[in-house]
């Protein structure tokens, strides 16, 4: 996952999804041997020449501007997520006696503060994501929920390896494809931010390999990052549901997320979550499972 070769990747995909009309530019018809806007249009909406944009798609650029990466932005009318990545892609931070390499191989432990919420949230559906998103702990709300990730080894506790490669979750998520996709999307943003990260590596090429659908989407190049939102449940034992998921990140540690799931009060959904865990409570209390 060399930066120079995923920059000219990223900026090809955005320059391909846009038209003339999208950026108030004349389109005087004509067949275009490409998909969207070719490079010259691109240069000229972000006051550059020519021959550097293409050096930029072609990784030729080293360390371009605030101001160039700003105005090709604009031009490529990118979201905020896509314009971090896009610096993350164009101004790699340099290497540290820490190598990235070395600090992403280390094993993550779930902070206490984290644990401790997870414990105190027993009727809410709640896990610790960490990096690759690897779930690191959980309650037994989101068992109940999700499926208990302790039955699973602990390489396999990774949502986007669940999401592509267990068939169950195509059907829990009535809307799997935009759950995979939004995978797909948050993974693109962690290679950004990891280049050298080899399991990150290991886990994409993984996917790649056994996921048709993934392998479409990554080709795709999407970025998001992952923050709130509504998911759809098609649950085995109470049906459907509609939860509004919410991220929290701790500003020291944000390699560490809280996810949790929530329903709307009086709510049809919010009846069915309450049944599922009621189905599901165990007879004494139980604390948050980590990943051993």
């Amino acid at each position: 996952m060399s930066p120079t070769i995923d920059l000219g990747a990223f900026l090809r995909s955005r320059r391909s999804r846009l038209q003339p009309a999208d950026v108030a530019l004349p389109d005087f018809g004509g067949h275009r041997r490409v998909a969207g806007l070719r490079r010259e249009e691109i240069a000229q909406l972000a006051g550059v020449s020519v021959d550097y944009y293409t050096r930029m798609e072609q990784g030729r650029v080293a360390n371009p501007s605030e101001l160039v990466l700003d105005s090709l932005a604009r031009a490529l009318r990118l979201s905020e997520d896509e314009t971090r990545h896009l610096r993350r892609l164009a101004q790699p931070r340099p290497a540290t006696r820490r190598t990235p390499r070395t600090a992403r191989t280390e094993q993550q432990h779930v902070r206490p503060m984290l644990r401790r919420l997870l414990d105190e949230l027993r009727d809410v559906p709640a896990m610790v994501m960490g990096r690759r998103m690897d779930v690191l702990a959980w309650n037994a709300a989101a068992s109940a929920l999700l499926g208990d990730f302790a039955t699973r080894r602990a390489a396999e506790r990774n949502i986007p390896r669940i999401t592509f490669l267990d068939p169950a979750a195509r059907e829990l998520y009535a809307d799997w494809t935009a759950c995979a996709r939004e995978n797909v999307a948050y993974l693109q943003l962690e290679a950004g931010r990891y280049p050298d990260d080899p399991q990150l590596a290991g886990l994409i090429g993984e996917l790649s390999m056994k996921s048709q659908d993934f392998r479409r989407w990554w080709a795709e190049q999407p970025v998001q990052d992952k923050t709130s939102g509504v998911k759809r449940f098609h649950h085995p034992v109470v049906g459907d549901l509609d939860l509004t998921y919410e991220t929290l990140r701790s500003t020291e540690d944000p390699e560490q997320a809280l996810i949790t799931y929530t329903a709307e009060p009086r709510t049809p959904s919010h009846d069915a979550l309450h049944m599922l865990l009621a189905w599901a409570a165990p007879t004494g209390p139980v604390p948050s499972r980590p990943a051993p």
